[in-house]
């Protein structure tokens, strides 16, 4: 047992982080060195309930209280002390969303989750208005559907926030939002560092055009920046997060925050010209600017850190499935050829033959569309390989290929960035599974975006950990102290990671096969209209 560390719970000197994601909800909890020393976890499902996914309010409170329980009984296991004091805590969640709630707190519809791609209507028309992209997943425009649907619950709305927000309200009794989070609720004012005002105006103007007195400023939870205290853990607070009434009220809070937020903190990508991207079943990027763009555009969503610097935020469809099911079919073979099928050996093998390919993957294509592509404008799910009897068809260029698409419709946004606005990118942290095999994905990744492409070991840590972090910064926070700075001099100074440059020889490959799959985006089309998928078009 750490005595350090026990001395550490017994006083206090310890940080919580709690994240609701889409699948798992994690609790984390760090001591004074930023390493996690004790977790708990709840999986659950979004369900689709009347034409909306949704969380029910009641799953919500089993699953904070069941990963909040998990970590208390691991703390007891390992360090035999009955968890009663916590340093500072944080609640963050998945961005976007809508919860509506009345005047008595109640909740006037059921929670709809950023998947939600109901809002197609109002977001076009807030875009327009306001000549910025709001995306449909982005809370402000939940809430102007709802205008333009006229349902019955828009008169009674006097709160409006995100999950991490309704948490943070729930156990403190404060209307507290991190920037971050705030940022993919309305768009921010970078100057005001806070819901551009003359939008807010304009949102008023539309909504009393169509009957309705909203006042959108009083509606929306109040922002907060990374190192503010954002109110303190109630009696009642409490109670509802340590049922079993052990938990000292009165703990700071710091805002809530987004997953993204979260997931830059954890990867140290906090700091202007650096940035992360995230690869699993979806891939995204997210670039901390200088500067606001000079344009909109539907491909690039924009948001802030948790400290307010504006991102640039990329976000593709698809990413690593189509990879996952060839490598599946490999299995199969090898296990029909009687060999023993480690998965990991698997990926590390096919992987690594990608090195061996022709630069640009020998003239082969694919398209990885498990579901539509946003960014490509393909509208269902068509995974799809060709060649023409001059490619080169041999397993390192197929492989090669595969890994070349997975991140294909990211670089078109990215390109928006770096080539139309002229954005400088020092340096992307990578992380996700894709990773696991060590340098092949990162090399092209790095091939992809042109810039150095490191993975550290804390990447895997996750969003509740980034999420305990921006805790531990209201705590520890020296005067005027920078959030890029704290991480940089105090969480990740010891931490190393491996970074790879851009090879001159695999940038130009991935630069001549974007070309043939730009122009080969009407085969993925012609796969849409007359591909029949169970027996239906």
């Amino acid at each position: 047992m750490d005595q350090n560390i026990r001395q550490a719970i017994l006083e206090g000197g310890t940080s919580l982080g709690i994240e609701f994601g889409s699948t798992r909800i994690k609790a984390v909890l760090i001591d004074q060195k930023f390493e996690t020393v004790a977790s708990g976890s709840y999986e659950w499902e979004n369900q689709l309930v009347d034409g909306y996914w949704t969380y029910d309010l009641n799953e919500i409170i089993k699953g904070l209280q069941t990963a909040y329980s998990e970590l208390k009984q691991e703390v007891q296991q390992k360090y035999e002390v009955t968890l009663s004091k916590v340093g500072s805590i944080g609640f963050s969640a998945m961005m976007h969303g809508y919860m509506a709630f009345d005047s008595k707190g109640e909740l006037l519809v059921p929670f709809r989750t950023w998947r939600n791609a109901t809002t197609g209507a109002a977001a076009k028309e807030l875009t327009e208005a306001f000549q910025f992209n709001i995306p449909e997943r982005w809370s402000i425009a939940h809430l102007y559907q709802a205008v333009l649907n006229k349902e019955e619950h828009v008169p009674n709305i006097d709160f409006i926030t995100t999950l991490g927000g309704y948490i943070h309200w729930l156990l403190t009794g404060t209307k507290a939002i991190g920037i971050g989070d705030a940022s993919g609720i309305f768009p921010i004012d970078e100057a005001a560092q806070d819901y551009n005002p003359a939008m807010v105006k304009q949102f008023d103007e539309l909504t009393a055009a169509k009957g309705y007195s909203l006042k959108l400023g009083e509606l929306l939870p109040k922002v907060y920046h990374a190192g503010e205290q954002a109110g303190v853990l109630t009696e009642d607070g409490a109670k509802l997060l340590d049922v079993s009434g052990d938990l000292q009220a009165g703990i700071p809070l710091c805002p809530p925050e987004g997953d993204a937020g979260t997931g830059m903190v954890a990867t140290n990508s906090v700091r202007k010209r650096t940035g992360n991207i995230s690869v699993g079943t979806s891939v995204f990027a997210m670039i901390v600017l200088e500067n606001d763009l000079s344009a909109v555009y539907p491909e690039i969503d924009m948001v802030t850190t948790p400290d307010g610097s504006p991102v640039g935020m990329v976000h593709a469809n698809n990413c690593s499935s189509d990879i996952n099911a060839w490598v599946g079919l490999f299995r199969e073979f090898a296990e029909a050829m009687g060999i023993e099928a480690d998965s990991g050996k698997l990926f590390s093998v096919l992987f690594g033959k990608a090195l061996e390919a022709d630069a640009d993957g020998g003239g082969l294509l694919s398209y990885g569309y498990f579901s539509g592509e946003n960014i490509t404008g393909i509208e269902k799910g068509r995974p799809l390989f060709v060649r023409s009897p001059e490619s080169r068809f041999n397993l390192a260029n197929f492989m090669r290929t595969h890994l070349f698409t997975a991140f294909a419709a990211l670089k078109i946004g990215m390109d928006i960035l770096t080539k139309k606005e002229n954005v400088a990118i020092d340096s992307i942290l990578a992380h996700g599974g894709l990773f696991k095999t060590p340098v092949v994905g990162q090399k092209i990744v790095a091939a992809s975006m042109n810039v150095p492409v490191s993975v550290m070991a804390t990447a895997s840590e996750g969003g509740a950990w980034g999420m305990a972090i921006l805790a531990a910064f209201m705590q520890n926070r020296e005067q005027q102290e920078r959030l890029d700075d704290f991480l940089d001099n105090k969480v990740f100074k010891d931490t190393e990671g491996q970074v790879i440059h851009p090879d001159a020889a695999d940038v130009k490959g991935f630069e001549l096969f974007m070309e043939r799959y730009v122009e080969g985006l009407a085969i993925e089309q012609a796969a849409v209209d007359h591909l029949v998928e169970n027996g239906r078009g």
